[in-house]
């Protein structure tokens, strides 16, 4: 405690800063930041934009990287991808940001941050192209957890082929994401064809009813072959468990 109060004196860090250090997370006009989220969980805390104004995240953003070096924003529009981006520019210059307009997410890392890198790879995988912003979240929250991402796009049970000259990539992950909507078939049939861990995505694409993404969850849970599911749309949480897997592995390679 004393060595954060020195450094706080001395204008070495910010009162957020201090704060995230002290209580693990820091307080904003927007609500509290959790700096401590990836120390206990290994996953990086993620601020959703959505129910936010673009002031909102931009604010919870700059504090993200103010007290652990990056910001991860998620379900992001481009009037708050704009807003993220003026206000890292004046509080943090040298920091880097990207803007996935389809995945919607925005990632900054401070000129300091060194990203976490697993020797684990997660194989993200979309029935088609409806499932690619989904897929996409998923995807950077994997990248931001360390573990290599392989896109496998377009592969849906509409025509297997084009899902058997794929095999070889999927059979080399250590976890695979499978983003599917209509009747989310493709998780099933993957989940029968490669010994890693699958990890079901739902998503709310397709006609009437169950179009909603409903067919697409209740066929992941009813599957026969061993698979885990998540809720519809929720590539973050996809995301993160692949990347716990991964940080398994990794440790595992390790050992």
């Amino acid at each position: 405690m004393r060595e954060t109060l020195d450094a706080l004196a001395a204008g070495e860090i910010t009162p957020a800063e201090a704060e995230s250090r002290l209580k693990g997370y820091a307080t904003t006009e927007a609500g509290r930041f959790d700096a401590a989220r990836e120390r206990r969980r290994g996953i990086p805390e993620a601020i959703l934009a959505e129910g936010k104004t673009p002031a909102e995240a931009a604010a919870m953003a700059t504090t993200a990287v103010e007290t652990t070096g990056r910001a991860v924003v998620t379900r992001v529009d481009d009037e708050t991808a704009a807003g993220i981006r003026e206000a890292i520019a004046d509080a943090e210059p040298d920091a880097t940001v990207e803007h996935d307009e389809r995945a919607r997410t925005v990632v900054v890392h401070g000129d300091e941050f060194e990203p976490p890198s697993l020797d684990a790879t997660v194989a993200v995988v979309t029935a088609g192209t409806a499932d690619r912003a989904v897929a996409g979240e998923a995807a950077t929250i994997v990248r931001e957890i360390g573990a290599d991402v392989d896109r496998v796009d377009d592969v849906g049970v509409a025509s297997l082929l084009r899902l058997v000259d794929q095999l070889d990539r999927l059979r080399g992950a250590d976890v695979v994401v499978v983003a599917a909507g209509r009747e989310g078939a493709l998780p099933t049939v993957v989940a029968g064809l490669v010994d890693a861990p699958v990890i079901a995505l739902p998503v709310a694409s397709g006609y009437g009813v169950g179009g909603d993404g409903e067919a697409a969850l209740y066929g992941a849970l009813q599957s026969c072959t061993v698979l885990s599911t998540v809720n519809v749309d929720a590539g973050f949480v996809a995301g993160a468990q692949a990347g716990l897997i991964a940080r398994a592995v990794d440790a595992a390679r390790e050992s």
